[in-house]
């Protein structure tokens, strides 16, 4: 079974990260590559180092103007007076201002303000690099159970699936996974399911598929009235249009543990066979994790495991996609005991 992971991910070393008004380092480090690595490795998967996509592959999910400001807003912002060593808003665009008619602003300051929905995705000068390279991955894998492979894992680092369409936010700046999915529909799989297991809900590739009804879009996940992104991921969010009951979220209380999460995970495993997907995205979050720096539940490494069974009995091709996990040390067993775990 193959792996995908390029170097160039590990270039990106965010150091702004605000937490609870005080500024801290950040979590999302070039060391969970270097973990996740180990742990494929561990499990006996090949690793391949995918192509670096070109901007109009990235641009089957992403906005051109967005994409070019993750590209090129290292380089006007280091022409600023006094300016930090990475790009971080101070402003965002608030409902009201978007109400009365609120435009994308000209400077690169307001422009930081409009790309970014906070202050968990700093831009620095190889963010983009890391960014299309952990894009690539997912694409790699994508492609490769489009060509037949049962499976393939896209080791993607930085995460995506905060991500929107023109919007990075918590530490998301490529959604890898809705990449992954768009890749697989074009390839010809006519419903594509996106699972995703991490801590906190997959508000971007809601967004992105939010009218689409080929994307089938499930998420389990910590209450967001208690936990980041805080404003979406409730139970009753289901879609929009063409996308009317493609979208199930499933928020779980602080500190649910293996029986709760995988009583959610088998409600989410039944949409994806009521939905009748033809190929399986998982967004691969192990921030879950009793013990997470960031983490909201109680999740096992057994409990992953099981997740594992239970999400690879349904037998579809499936694109494993990395997203959160930043307890370090206990990458590696992760995924190793994933990896191992699932059945292809």
């Amino acid at each position: 079974m193959e792996a995908f992971f390029h170097p160039d991910q590990k270039r990106h070393h965010p150091h702004f990260f605000l937490r609870f008004g005080r500024v801290v380092a950040c979590f999302e480090t070039p060391a969970r590559a270097e973990a996740l690595v180990e742990g494929v490795r561990e499990a006996g998967w090949r690793i391949r180092e995918p192509p670096l996509p070109d901007p109009e592959v990235l641009a089957a999910v992403h906005d051109p103007a967005y994409l070019a400001f993750l590209r090129d807003s290292p380089g006007e912002w280091a022409g600023l007076p006094e300016a930090g060593a990475e790009v971080v808003p101070n402003i965002h665009p608030t409902p009201e201002m978007l109400a009365h008619g609120a435009r994308k602003p000209e400077g690169v300051v307001g422009r930081a303000g409009w790309f970014l929905a906070d202050t968990a995705c700093a831009i620095g000068p190889a963010t983009w690099a890391s960014a299309r390279a952990s894009a690539g991955a997912a694409l790699a894998a994508a492609n490769a159970v489009a060509a037949g492979a049962r499976v393939a894992y896209a080791l993607c680092r930085p995460p995506g699936h905060h991500a929107y369409a023109g919007r990075a936010g918590g530490h998301c700046y490529l959604n890898n996974a809705a990449l992954a999915a768009e890749t697989l529909r074009r390839a010809g799989a006519s419903r594509v399911a996106i699972l995703d297991l991490d801590v906190h809900h997959g508000n971007g590739t809601q967004g992105i598929f939010w009218q689409r009804g080929d994307v089938l879009t499930v998420s389990l996940h910590g209450d967001p009235r208690h936990v980041y992104p805080w404003f979406v991921g409730h139970g009753d969010e289901r879609g929009e249009g063409p996308g009317e009951g493609a979208n199930l979220n499933l928020p779980l209380p602080r500190g649910a543990g293996d029986d709760a999460w995988l009583a959610a995970l088998d409600e989410g495993v039944a949409a994806v066979r009521r939905f009748g997907a033809d190929a399986l995205v998982v967004a691969l979050g192990f921030d879950a994790l009793v013990g997470e720096p960031l983490g909201f539940l109680a999740v096992s490494v057994d409990g992953f495991a099981r997740a594992a069974e239970a999400v690879s009995a349904l037998g579809l091709p499936s694109v494993l996609v990395q997203e959160g996990g930043y307890a370090i040390g206990s990458l590696p067993e992760l995924v190793a005991r994933f990896l191992s775990a699932w059945r292809g």
